[in-house]
């Protein structure tokens, strides 16, 4: 899953970065359309889809923990061959013409630039998620007041756990006021942070759009105003690093099994679940890329069956009805279908009875509808109103 490892350079294109950037959007997508088709047989799956943002980030702080902890990369870069380094800047004075140049070097991450970058990769995003719900939630409740008004009667949630026989009316008033005031807080508080939170959004966007042009015309090395912030630069891993790394998580899967401590049989047990946590860490990341494209696959599958399903069934059109039977007593149609057969003379004016669907002249059939209030061919009840004028007379 490795893309141009030791390629041209070690700065990753602009490509590269942006792939990594957006890979845990789709990899969450990918997680809660996963979870959702579960839920469909496992009701209990719906309490996991109720917390999502908790249960995304929790899996996100292992994974972004473990990769940089052994491969000083997020998840995301990880994959795609990219390795983060401290940026030291070092100036040089040329003694003939005075002038400094400034030197850019690399070198591995430190324990507090990890403990930060998995608070820019993990906690940050979580913090967004919620104030991105929490700014919907705002802005639908003040459609709502806008078209229905505030609606302010409403009765707290503590008049309905309390027995007026047991208690007070003092406790009662008290416990009133006090949850009034908390409600009236976090109304408060929520509605500063939904008129602050398009600020914020905004801010970042512009930040992060500013960074990433920057980055696309080569004017500076930081991709994001995050990794800017760390004095971290984001370097493509050649072979030499990637078997350093490999040796690096052996000697701290080595240390951390020394470190066990207890009687035998609770070594085991330990060096079992270790060895498991191991090997599930190991294949984390093919396993949830191939999970990703597992269920999209899945999901356009199903959307595709579904259109099929939808889509309208085109049928043939049904054949013409059969042409109504000539009464007995009626007027005989005839031969030539030419002629009227009230006047037996070419048809003047041809106008149809939409009853019948015979054709006859205007005048010849306005005079007898208006007299006999039928049809004289089929006999048929008919009145003026179901005269139709043709104006082309076939």
């Amino acid at each position: 899953m490795l893309f141009q490892v030791g390629g041209q350079g070690t700065r990753p294109t602009f490509f590269e970065m942006a792939a990594a950037q957006q890979l845990p959007a789709s990899l969450r997508a990918a997680l809660t359309y996963s979870l959702g088709v579960f839920a469909l047989r496992r009701p209990l799956l719906h309490k996991v889809l109720d917390y999502d943002d908790e249960f995304f980030a929790l899996l996100m702080m292992v994974l972004e923990t473990h990769s940089l902890r052994t491969t000083d990369a997020s998840f995301s870069e990880s994959l795609y061959g990219l390795r983060r380094r401290a940026v030291k800047i070092t100036h040089k004075k040329h003694s003939s013409n005075m002038e400094s140049n400034d030197r850019i070097q690399h070198s591995g991450l430190e324990k507090h630039q990890k403990v930060i970058s998995v608070a820019f990769l993990v906690v940050l995003p979580y913090l967004k998620s919620k104030l991105h719900s929490i700014y919907n939630k705002e802005r639908e409740a003040s459609l709502q007041a806008s078209l229905w008004g505030h609606d302010d009667d409403r009765l707290d949630d503590s008049n309905f756990l309390l027995d007026p026989g047991e208690s007070s009316h003092s406790q009662v008033e008290s416990l009133r006021v006090e949850g009034s005031s908390l409600t009236h807080m976090k109304k408060r508080i929520m509605a500063i942070i939904a008129a602050c939170y398009p600020w914020i959004h905004a801010t970042n966007e512009g930040l992060s759009f500013a960074y990433q042009l920057l980055y696309l015309l080569d004017a500076t090395g930081f991709y994001g105003p995050g990794l800017h912030a760390l004095g971290v630069h984001v370097c493509r891993a050649t072979g030499q690093e990637l078997m350093d790394s490999s040796s690096r998580i052996s000697r701290i899967r080595s240390r951390e099994l020394e470190r066990l401590r207890g009687p035998p049989w609770l070594k085991a047990v330990q060096r079992v679940l270790l060895s498991c946590m191991y090997t599930t860490l190991d294949y984390a990341q093919t396993g949830l890329i191939a999970a990703v494209f597992f269920f999209k696959m899945m999901e356009w599958w199903y959307q595709s069956a579904e259109e099929r399903m939808s889509a309208p069934t085109v049928y043939p059109p049904p054949p013409p009805p059969p042409p109504p039977k000539v009464a007995e007593d009626g007027i005989p149609l005839p031969p030539n279908r030419t002629l009227c057969p009230l006047c037996s003379q070419k048809r003047v004016n041809p106008s149809v009875v939409a009853v019948s669907g015979f054709v006859f002249c205007y005048a010849c059939i306005f005079k007898y509808v208006s007299q006999y209030k039928r049809c004289p061919v089929t006999l048929m009840p008919a009145t003026v109103e179901h005269i139709r004028r043709l104006f082309h007379d076939l």
